[in-house]
């Protein structure tokens, strides 16, 4: 059983899982510091003031001035921002995701295309050829 499992690791697929799984959470970091630290900031511009990353409910009585003020008091938070800031993280990643799938498929049909393109080589004559020359060679020169 150790030994299926480290050859299931070895494989190459596993390995460019484990790559994408890396590159995909410093890619993630990037883009909410892009959304949280650019893109907020605009929409706040153009909506006279409003942060989004602060836009919340409170499902109750209470009021606060802010959205961790709300929740380190334990009450029940509908915090629209954060769900909106994540579905403009979402259609970045899969934007992003959308451009890289769209490239790979380019190269793979440039690739095929090539393949496709790339004219036989032309082929010498066969052994018979050869030999039926030969041959009649041999019969002009008796």
């Amino acid at each position: 059983m150790i030994q299926e499992f480290k050859d299931f690791i070895a494989k190459g697929n596993v390995m460019d899982m484990a790559v994408g799984i890396i590159i995909g959470a410093a890619f993630t970091a990037i883009v909410t510091s892009l959304v949280g630290d650019l893109i907020n900031p605009i929409i706040a511009l153009f909506t006279g003031g409003i942060d989004f990353s602060g836009w919340f409910y409170v499902l109750g009585e209470e009021s606060f001035a802010s959205i961790e003020a709300a929740t380190e008091s334990g009450v029940p938070v509908f915090a629209v921002g954060k769900f909106v800031m994540a579905v403009i993280n979402f259609l970045i990643v899969a934007f992003v995701v959308f451009l890289l799938v769209k490239m790979v498929n380019r190269i793979k049909d440039a690739a095929t295309a090539e393949e496709e393109a790339a004219p036989e080589a032309p082929k010498g004559p066969t052994e018979l050829d050869v030999l039926l020359e030969i041959r009649d060679q041999l019969k002009r020169s008796a």
